[in-house]
């Protein structure tokens, strides 16, 4: 594995990471009236390369389901990534 690819895993799985710790956190924030995590910073961190583990988090934990711009923002995101990814491998395959 290229050294490419090995920073790209470790980022990705960083930002996944962090981006369920801050879905969790701001479900247990809502649940104890506490102060939330903004959703722009929900949003930032899912458009980081995080959407993916916070879509499946917030259908598991079932928070924010009710809301159109995550559970049509995020998916889209995914697939915008998706099709990021397959391009970057394009590129670098293609030489």
């Amino acid at each position: 594995m290229s050294f490419f690819w090995k920073i790209s895993v470790c980022y990705f799985a960083g930002i996944s990471l962090l981006s369920v710790w801050l879905t969790v956190h701001d479900k247990r924030a809502a649940v104890c009236r506490r102060r939330r995590t903004p959703e722009r910073t929900l949003l930032l961190f899912a458009a980081l390369g995080g959407s993916v583990a916070m879509y499946l988090t917030m259908r598991c934990i079932r928070h924010k389901t009710k809301h159109a711009k995550f559970m049509v923002g995020i998916p889209a995101l995914i697939f915008l990534q998706i099709l990021l990814a397959a391009a970057v491998w394009y590129l670098r395959n293609s030489t």
